[in-house]
Protein backbone atom coordinates (compact mmCIF):
# COMPACT_ATOMS: atom_id res chain seq x y z
CA UNK A 1 0.00 0.00 0.00
CA UNK A 2 2.54 2.41 1.06
CA UNK A 3 4.57 1.75 -2.22
CA UNK A 4 1.43 2.30 -4.50
CA UNK A 5 0.62 5.53 -2.50
CA UNK A 6 4.40 6.93 -2.95
CA UNK A 7 4.84 6.02 -6.58
CA UNK A 8 3.25 8.87 -8.42
CA UNK A 9 5.85 10.93 -6.23
CA UNK A 10 8.78 8.95 -7.09
CA UNK A 11 8.36 8.84 -10.78
CA UNK A 12 9.10 12.30 -12.03
CA UNK A 13 11.99 12.15 -9.36
CA UNK A 14 13.54 8.67 -10.98
CA UNK A 15 13.01 10.09 -14.33
CA UNK A 16 14.85 13.71 -14.01
CA UNK A 17 17.52 11.48 -12.70
CA UNK A 18 17.96 9.54 -15.23
CA UNK A 19 17.46 11.88 -18.44
CA UNK A 20 19.62 14.43 -16.57
CA UNK A 21 16.66 17.02 -16.35
CA UNK A 22 15.32 16.63 -19.68
CA UNK A 23 12.65 19.30 -19.36
CA UNK A 24 14.93 21.81 -17.84
CA UNK A 25 17.71 20.85 -20.54
CA UNK A 26 14.89 21.66 -23.26
CA UNK A 27 13.88 25.21 -21.57
CA UNK A 28 17.65 26.04 -21.54
CA UNK A 29 18.44 25.14 -25.07
CA UNK A 30 15.25 27.35 -26.33
CA UNK A 31 16.58 30.31 -24.51
CA UNK A 32 19.82 29.79 -26.29
CA UNK A 33 18.25 29.23 -29.85
CA UNK A 34 16.42 32.84 -28.58
CA UNK A 35 20.09 34.77 -27.90
CA UNK A 36 21.48 33.55 -31.29
CA UNK A 37 21.84 37.23 -32.80
CA UNK A 38 19.38 38.27 -35.50
CA UNK A 39 18.95 41.40 -37.47
CA UNK A 40 17.46 44.23 -35.71
CA UNK A 41 14.80 46.60 -37.78
CA UNK A 42 15.76 48.92 -40.09
CA UNK A 43 16.66 52.48 -39.60
CA UNK A 44 16.65 55.55 -42.00
CA UNK A 45 20.21 54.89 -43.99
CA UNK A 46 20.51 51.30 -42.38
CA UNK A 47 18.83 48.36 -43.92
CA UNK A 48 19.74 44.36 -42.15
CA UNK A 49 19.24 41.33 -43.52
CA UNK A 50 19.81 37.68 -41.93
CA UNK A 51 21.90 35.28 -43.41
CA UNK A 52 20.55 31.57 -43.22
CA UNK A 53 17.42 32.98 -41.53
CA UNK A 54 16.10 30.49 -39.00
CA UNK A 55 18.86 27.53 -39.94
CA UNK A 56 17.47 28.32 -43.83
CA UNK A 57 19.69 28.67 -47.01
CA UNK A 58 17.99 32.27 -47.66
CA UNK A 59 18.87 36.07 -47.13
CA UNK A 60 16.11 37.72 -45.08
CA UNK A 61 15.19 39.92 -46.85
CA UNK A 62 16.78 38.12 -50.03
CA UNK A 63 15.66 41.56 -52.60
CA UNK A 64 16.42 44.93 -51.52
CA UNK A 65 16.28 48.41 -51.56
CA UNK A 66 18.54 50.47 -51.26
CA UNK A 67 19.48 54.47 -52.04
CA UNK A 68 22.74 55.36 -52.39
CA UNK A 69 24.41 55.95 -49.13
CA UNK A 70 22.48 53.35 -47.48
CA UNK A 71 24.30 50.77 -44.93
CA UNK A 72 23.69 47.22 -45.78
CA UNK A 73 24.74 44.99 -43.00
CA UNK A 74 24.46 41.13 -43.07
CA UNK A 75 24.25 39.26 -39.53
CA UNK A 76 25.50 36.22 -39.72
CA UNK A 77 23.96 33.10 -37.30
CA UNK A 78 26.06 30.91 -35.28
CA UNK A 79 26.79 27.34 -36.60
CA UNK A 80 26.82 26.15 -40.32
CA UNK A 81 28.97 28.84 -42.33
CA UNK A 82 27.99 31.13 -45.19
CA UNK A 83 29.35 33.63 -46.98
CA UNK A 84 27.74 37.40 -48.77
CA UNK A 85 30.07 36.89 -52.14
CA UNK A 86 29.04 39.23 -55.45
CA UNK A 87 28.56 37.78 -58.48
CA UNK A 88 26.58 38.90 -61.36
CA UNK A 89 23.67 38.48 -63.22
CA UNK A 90 25.04 35.96 -66.20
CA UNK A 91 27.14 33.93 -63.46
CA UNK A 92 25.02 33.81 -59.93
CA UNK A 93 26.86 31.22 -58.08
CA UNK A 94 30.31 32.88 -59.19
CA UNK A 95 32.67 35.37 -57.52
CA UNK A 96 32.57 38.75 -59.63
CA UNK A 97 36.17 38.93 -60.64
CA UNK A 98 38.37 41.79 -61.19
CA UNK A 99 37.67 42.79 -65.11
CA UNK A 100 39.07 45.53 -67.54
CA UNK A 101 38.33 48.86 -65.85
CA UNK A 102 36.25 47.11 -62.99
CA UNK A 103 37.25 45.70 -60.13
CA UNK A 104 36.59 43.18 -57.69
CA UNK A 105 33.91 42.22 -56.59
CA UNK A 106 33.19 41.87 -52.09
CA UNK A 107 33.29 39.19 -50.65
CA UNK A 108 32.61 38.53 -46.82
CA UNK A 109 34.14 34.81 -46.51
CA UNK A 110 32.77 31.78 -45.10
CA UNK A 111 31.55 33.08 -41.58
CA UNK A 112 29.29 32.43 -38.42
CA UNK A 113 28.65 34.85 -35.69
CA UNK A 114 29.44 38.23 -37.20
CA UNK A 115 28.17 41.21 -38.94
CA UNK A 116 29.43 42.31 -43.02
CA UNK A 117 28.41 45.87 -43.95
CA UNK A 118 28.86 47.59 -47.20
CA UNK A 119 28.06 50.77 -48.55
CA UNK A 120 25.59 51.68 -51.40
CA UNK A 121 27.66 53.72 -53.82
CA UNK A 122 25.08 53.86 -56.62
CA UNK A 123 21.31 52.62 -57.68
CA UNK A 124 22.86 49.74 -60.13
CA UNK A 125 22.06 46.06 -59.13
CA UNK A 126 24.25 44.24 -56.89
CA UNK A 127 23.99 39.99 -57.11
CA UNK A 128 25.38 38.15 -54.55
CA UNK A 129 25.28 34.42 -53.34
CA UNK A 130 26.54 32.11 -50.81
CA UNK A 131 29.62 30.42 -51.57
CA UNK A 132 29.30 27.01 -49.36
CA UNK A 133 28.87 23.86 -51.24
CA UNK A 134 26.07 23.74 -52.64
CA UNK A 135 23.90 26.43 -51.29
CA UNK A 136 24.18 29.06 -54.43
CA UNK A 137 22.24 25.99 -56.44
CA UNK A 138 20.02 25.55 -53.85
CA UNK A 139 18.45 29.28 -54.01
CA UNK A 140 20.49 30.91 -51.68
CA UNK A 141 20.99 34.22 -53.27
CA UNK A 142 20.28 37.79 -53.29
CA UNK A 143 20.26 41.39 -54.60
CA UNK A 144 20.21 44.98 -53.84
CA UNK A 145 18.40 47.32 -56.09
CA UNK A 146 16.85 44.64 -58.83
CA UNK A 147 15.08 46.27 -61.53
CA UNK A 148 11.28 44.87 -61.65
CA UNK A 149 11.15 43.40 -65.19
CA UNK A 150 13.56 42.15 -66.93
CA UNK A 151 16.83 40.61 -64.86
CA UNK A 152 14.83 40.84 -61.86
CA UNK A 153 15.57 39.20 -58.43
CA UNK A 154 13.09 35.91 -59.29
CA UNK A 155 15.20 35.36 -62.53
CA UNK A 156 18.81 35.74 -61.02
CA UNK A 157 17.23 33.19 -58.24
CA UNK A 158 15.89 30.92 -61.16
CA UNK A 159 19.43 30.84 -62.70
CA UNK A 160 20.97 29.65 -59.98
CA UNK A 161 18.25 26.95 -59.16
CA UNK A 162 19.15 25.86 -62.88
CA UNK A 163 23.03 25.28 -61.92
CA UNK A 164 22.11 22.92 -58.85
CA UNK A 165 24.70 20.85 -57.79
CA UNK A 166 26.25 21.50 -61.51
CA UNK A 167 27.28 24.69 -59.65
CA UNK A 168 31.18 25.08 -59.24
CA UNK A 169 32.98 24.73 -55.98
CA UNK A 170 34.62 27.71 -54.63
CA UNK A 171 37.55 28.48 -52.57
CA UNK A 172 37.28 30.30 -49.61
CA UNK A 173 40.25 32.73 -49.43
CA UNK A 174 38.84 34.94 -46.67
CA UNK A 175 37.60 38.32 -46.59
CA UNK A 176 37.55 41.05 -49.77
CA UNK A 177 37.13 44.39 -49.00
CA UNK A 178 35.87 46.93 -51.91
CA UNK A 179 33.09 45.92 -54.43
CA UNK A 180 31.20 47.25 -57.76
CA UNK A 181 28.06 49.28 -56.83
CA UNK A 182 28.54 48.84 -52.80
CA UNK A 183 31.57 48.70 -51.47
CA UNK A 184 32.68 47.28 -48.08
CA UNK A 185 35.35 49.22 -46.43
CA UNK A 186 35.78 46.26 -43.22
CA UNK A 187 36.29 42.84 -43.11
CA UNK A 188 33.30 40.72 -40.70
CA UNK A 189 33.37 42.25 -37.45
CA UNK A 190 33.49 39.35 -34.81
CA UNK A 191 30.84 40.74 -32.56
CA UNK A 192 28.83 37.94 -31.95
CA UNK A 193 30.92 35.28 -31.05
CA UNK A 194 31.45 36.24 -27.15
CA UNK A 195 27.56 36.13 -26.42
CA UNK A 196 27.05 33.18 -28.71
CA UNK A 197 30.48 31.13 -26.42
CA UNK A 198 28.88 32.71 -23.24
CA UNK A 199 25.74 31.27 -23.93
CA UNK A 200 26.72 27.93 -24.73
CA UNK A 201 28.95 28.13 -21.56
CA UNK A 202 25.77 28.74 -19.42
CA UNK A 203 23.80 26.42 -21.32
CA UNK A 204 26.10 23.71 -20.52
CA UNK A 205 26.82 24.62 -16.80
CA UNK A 206 23.10 24.56 -16.44
CA UNK A 207 22.60 21.44 -18.21
CA UNK A 208 24.84 20.19 -15.46
CA UNK A 209 23.58 21.72 -12.46
CA UNK A 210 20.43 20.35 -13.52
CA UNK A 211 21.45 16.72 -13.43
CA UNK A 212 23.33 17.45 -9.65
CA UNK A 213 20.04 18.70 -8.21
CA UNK A 214 18.33 15.71 -9.80
CA UNK A 215 20.54 13.34 -8.39
CA UNK A 216 21.16 15.19 -5.18
CA UNK A 217 17.07 15.16 -4.85
CA UNK A 218 16.64 11.29 -5.98
CA UNK A 219 19.23 10.55 -3.23
CA UNK A 220 17.05 12.01 -0.73
CA UNK A 221 14.08 11.11 -1.74
CA UNK A 222 15.26 7.35 -1.51
CA UNK A 223 16.66 7.89 1.87
CA UNK A 224 13.35 9.06 3.27
CA UNK A 225 11.60 6.10 1.58
CA UNK A 226 13.56 3.71 2.73
CA UNK A 227 13.18 5.29 6.33
CA UNK A 228 9.17 4.65 6.24
CA UNK A 229 9.20 1.49 5.13
CA UNK A 230 11.51 0.12 7.87
CA UNK A 231 8.57 1.28 10.37
CA UNK A 232 6.41 -1.51 8.37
Amino acid sequence: MLTAFLLPFLLPVLTAAQYGGAAYSSTVSTTAALAVPTAPANTAGFVNVNVGFQGKLVYSPANISAPVGTIVTFYFPSGLAHSVTQSSFAAPCTYLAASGNTSAGFDSGLQTAVQFSINITDNQPIWFHCKQVQHCGLGMVGSINAPATGNTFAAFQSAALALGSSETTETDNGPVTGGVHGVATAKPANTASAAASATGSSSSSSSGSTKVVASACLALFVAAVAGLLAQF
